[in-house]
């Protein structure tokens, strides 16, 4: 049976966060597949490089070292378009700054902002995201 979400990735560079993100992701059952980047450039080469894949959901760190949540969303919709992701972004952050929350808002990708850690419940309301559409 195919999952809801067939591929996400996961853009984070704390390597802890990584592991217990991909075990809460496997938990929910609702994801077929994750590519995983340390760093947002990376990710973004990879995407560029294979314009063929059909990514459901992005789920974006904000903070990170080289480029930022906010630098990977202004370089890919630039360099890929609106619809590197199905148009369904996830930024997941720390951050209690209210300007965060707002400048997430400005980019037609986003569509939820999570507090970490990422659960099972926040997967659920994103599997709503991607199968409304």
């Amino acid at each position: 049976m195919t999952k809801p979400i067939r591929l996400a990735i996961l853009i984070d560079d704390e390597e802890i966060d990584q592991r217990q993100y991909l075990r809460t992701i496997k938990k929910s059952g609702l994801v077929e597949e994750v590519l995983v980047f340390t760093f947002a450039d990376e990710a973004l080469e990879h995407l560029k490089a294979n314009p063929e894949l059909e990514v459901d959901i992005i789920f974006l760190d904000i903070n990170m070292p080289r480029m930022d949540g906010f630098e990977f969303l202004e370089a890919a919709t630039q360099e890929i378009g609106g619809g590197f992701a199905k148009n369904v972004v996830i930024m997941l952050t720390t951050s209690l700054n209210p300007d965060d929350r707002e400048r997430a808002k400005r980019f037609g990708v986003v569509k939820e902002f999570f507090n970490k850690p990422l659960s099972v419940e926040h997967i659920e309301q994103v599997v709503k995201l991607v199968t409304s559409d």
